[in-house]
C-alpha cells in the first residue's frame, strides 16, 4: 500500500514539475515574442499564462506584458483595462510601481489629468533618480495644459507640488495680459519663490494719462422716436443712464477730471453701428461705454480689441458682452457670479446645507442656476432639486414646497410632504413674479427656517407686500444697492432734485447706476490712465461712490457687491 501511495506522489510531482517547466517555456517564447517586437503573437502567447494557477508563477508578469504589448499598438483602452485589473488582482505585487507609472501615462495621454496624477501618487520614489525621473514625467504632462483654470484646480488639490505651480505661472503668463490673474501668479510665484521674470508676459498697451478723456456712449437712445412729452419714453432706461452719466461729469469736473462725453445714437441697428465704427473720433476714443443690445456687441467687441480701445458695459451682467476681448468689462457682476457668490453666502451661513433651486425658462436663469449649482456642489451642499419652471408650471412649485399631510384642529398644515426643516435653503434664479412669488408663499405656509435667496429685481414688484420679506428673512443679490442714509446719495438725490423737481420712488434707478458708473470710470482714468484694467488687477477692490464698489475679477467682471435684506423696514447690507 505505502509502495503504491510512493508512487502515486512521484507521478504527480513529476506532472506539477513538467506543469512547471510548460509555463516556463511558455513564458520564455512569449517574452522573446515581445523582445523581437511582434507584439500581437506576444498578446496570444501571453494570455494563457494571465490564468491563475498554483503552478504557474507568471500571472503579474504575464498581464503586465500583455498590457504592454497592447500599448505597444495602440491598443490603449485594453492595456488601460488590464493595468486596472492588475492593481485589483494584484495589489501586493512587487512590480506594482511599474504598473501605476504606465496607467498615470495612459491618463495624462487622454488628458484625464487629475485621475493620472491621482495614481502618479501611487508611485514610491525611493532615491534620488526615482524623484528625479517622476518629476520629469509630471513636468512633460504638465507643460501641456494650456488652461490656467483646469492647473488652478489642480494646484488647489496639490498645493505643494513645485510642477503643478511651475505649469500654472506659465500658462497665466502665456495669456492675454488684460486675462491674467496677476493675484494669483503672484501667489505662486511666492509660494515657490520662482524667479519672477521667467513669467513675465509681453505687456498690456502703456498706460497713457491725458488732460482730459474721450468717453464714447453707444446707446440706442431712438432719437427719431423721441417727443416732448413728459410721460415716460420707449427707452427710458437709457435716457437715464446718460443722464446720470452726465451729472457725474459734472462732479468729475469739479473733482479735476475732465471727461468729453461723446453720445452716439445706435438706433439698435447693427448697420449703423459698423457706419459708426467707420468714424475716426471712435478710433481714437479712450472708453467706449455700451452697447447695451446683443446684436449690436459682437461688431463693438471686434473694434475694441482690434483698435486697442477699452470698452465696458454699464448695465448688463451677460458675459457674452465682453467675450474673449481682454479691453472688455462688465460693469456689474456677471451671471455666473452672482450664482456662485450666491452658494458662497449659503454654504458659509447655513448650517442645513440642502438646497432646491428655482430656475426661469430665460437663458440667464439657466445661467445663474447651473453657476449657483456648480459652486454650490464645490462647498458640500446637497441640491435635493434643481428644476426649470415655466409660467404653466409655476403651480408645482407649492406643490413640491407646500403640499400638506398633517392639520391641526383649526385645520391649519403642520407638516408636509417635504418635512419641515428639512431644507436649509432654496437659490430662486428668476424675476418672473409668478415663479418667485410662489416660493415666497409656499415657504410663508411652511413656517420653517428656509433661507431664500432672490434678486434685487424683486424689489419694486408692488403687488408683493414687502412686510413679507421680512418675516422670512429674504435674501437678496444686489449689485445696484446704495444705502439711503449714505452722505454720497443724499447729495447726488438732492442734485437730482434740483434739476428734476422729483426723484423716483422705484428700487432699481438708473440715473443712480450711470451716476456711480461714471464717477468708477471718469477715477479709473485719472488713476491708471487709459488702459485701467492692469492697475485695478493689482490695486484690489476700487472704492464706490454709492454702491460698495468694483473688484475687478479674472472673468472682467465686479465680484464685489452687497447681499441686502430688509431690518426694522429698512434694506441693509449683510456683513
Amino acid at each position: 500500500m505505502r509502495s503504491i501511495i510512493l508512487v502515486i506522489t512521484l507521478v504527480v510531482c513529476a506532472f506539477q514539475n513538467l506543469n512547471a517547466q510548460d509555463y516556463k517555456r511558455m513564458y520564455k517564447n512569449a517574452k522573446e515574442f515581445y523582445t523581437e517586437g511582434r507584439y500581437n503573437l506576444a498578446m496570444e502567447a501571453f494570455k494563457p499564462l494571465m490564468i491563475y494557477d498554483k503552478n504557474n508563477p507568471y500571472p503579474e508578469y504575464a498581464s503586465f506584458y500583455f498590457a504592454q504589448s497592447a500599448l505597444k499598438q495602440n491598443y490603449t483602452a485594453v492595456a488601460k483595462d488590464m493595468l486596472l485589473s492588475i492593481r485589483k488582482l494584484y495589489p501586493n505585487w512587487d512590480q506594482m510601481n511599474e504598473v501605476n507609472y504606465w496607467l498615470a501615462k495612459i491618463y495624462f495621454d487622454q488628458h484625464e489629468y487629475f485621475q493620472g496624477m491621482l495614481v502618479l501618487k501611487s508611485v514610491r520614489q525611493e532615491d534620488y533618480i526615482e524623484t528625479q525621473a517622476i518629476s520629469s514625467f509630471r513636468r512633460f504632462y504638465l507643460s501641456q495644459i494650456t488652461d490656467p483654470e483646469v492647473l488652478r484646480m489642480m494646484w488647489e488639490e496639490y498645493p505643494e507640488d513645485i510642477e503643478v505651480g511651475k505649469s500654472l505661472a506659465r500658462a497665466i503668463s502665456r495669456q492675454q495680459v488684460l486675462l491674467q490673474d496677476r493675484v494669483l501668479m503672484d501667489s505662486v510665484i511666492a509660494k515657490f519663490n520662482l524667479p519672477r521674470e521667467n513669467y513675465i508676459s509681453a505687456g498690456a498697451p502703456p498706460a497713457v494719462f491725458k488732460d482730459h478723456y474721450n468717453v464714447s456712449v453707444l446707446f440706442p437712445f431712438l432719437t427719431s422716436t423721441l417727443d416732448p412729452s413728459p410721460g415716460k419714453k420707449q427707452n427710458q432706461v437709457m435716457l437715464d443712464l446718460y443722464e446720470g452719466m452726465r451729472m457725474a461729469n459734472d462732479t468729475l469736473y469739479k473733482q479735476g477730471v475732465n471727461i468729453k462725453l461723446l453720445a452716439y445714437d445706435t438706433d439698435r441697428n447693427p448697420a449703423v453701428i459698423a457706419k459708426l465704427l467707420e468714424t475716426p473720433e471712435l478710433k481714437n476714443t479712450d472708453l467706449i461705454v455700451g452697447p447695451l443690445f446683443r446684436e449690436t456687441a459682437p461688431a463693438v467687441l471686434e473694434f475694441s480689441q482690434k483698435n486697442q480701445i477699452s470698452m465696458i458695459n454699464p448695465a448688463q451682467s451677460y458675459s457674452d458682452f465682453i467675450g474673449q476681448n481682454p479691453f472688455a468689462l462688465l460693469y456689474l457682476p456677471s451671471l455666473e457670479t452672482i450664482g456662485a457668490k450666491s452658494a458662497e453666502l449659503l454654504a458659509a451661513k447655513v448650517k442645513n446645507k440642502k438646497c432646491m433651486i428655482f430656475y426661469g425658462d430665460k437663458p440667464k436663469d439657466s445661467v445663474m442656476a447651473i453657476s449657483f449649482s456648480k459652486r454650490a456642489k464645490e462647498l458640500g451642499m446637497k441640491i435635493t432639486l434643481e428644476e426649470e419652471f415655466k409660467k404653466e408650471t409655476a403651480l408645482k412649485i407649492i406643490n413640491i414646497l407646500a403640499t400638506p399631510t398633517e392639520f391641526d384642529e383649526f385645520h391649519n398644515p403642520k407638516q408636509f410632504k417635504l418635512n419641515r426643516d428639512s431644507l436649509g435653503s432654496i437659490f430662486v434664479a428668476s424675476d418672473d413674479p409668478l415663479i418667485y412669488t410662489k416660493v415666497i408663499s409656499s415657504v410663508e405656509t411652511r413656517g420653517d427656517s428656509v433661507v431664500i435667496i432672490g434678486s434685487e429685481n424683486w424689489l419694486d414688484n408692488n403687488s408683493v407686500d414687502l412686510t413679507k420679506y421680512e418675516r422670512l428673512h429674504v435674501l437678496f443679490a444686489a449689485p445696484t444697492f446704495t444705502s439711503l442714509t449714505q452722505p454720497s446719495f443724499i447729495n447726488f438725490r438732492k442734485k437730482y432734485v434740483k434739476t428734476h423737481g422729483a426723484f423716483s420712488q422705484e428700487y432699481i434707478n438708473y440715473t443712480k447706476l450711470g451716476y456711480d458708473f461714471m464717477i468708477f470710470a471718469g477715477q479709473a482714468l485719472k488713476k491708471y490712465g487709459s488702459y485701467f484694467q492692469d492697475g485695478l488687477t493689482k490695486d484690489g477692490l476700487f472704492p464706490g461712490y454709492l454702491s460698495k464698489g468694483y473688484l475687478l475679477s479674472p472673468n472682467r467682471d465686479n465680484q464685489t457687491f452687497p447681499f441686502i435684506y430688509f431690518r426694522q423696514g429698512e434694506l441693509t447690507a449683510l456683513e
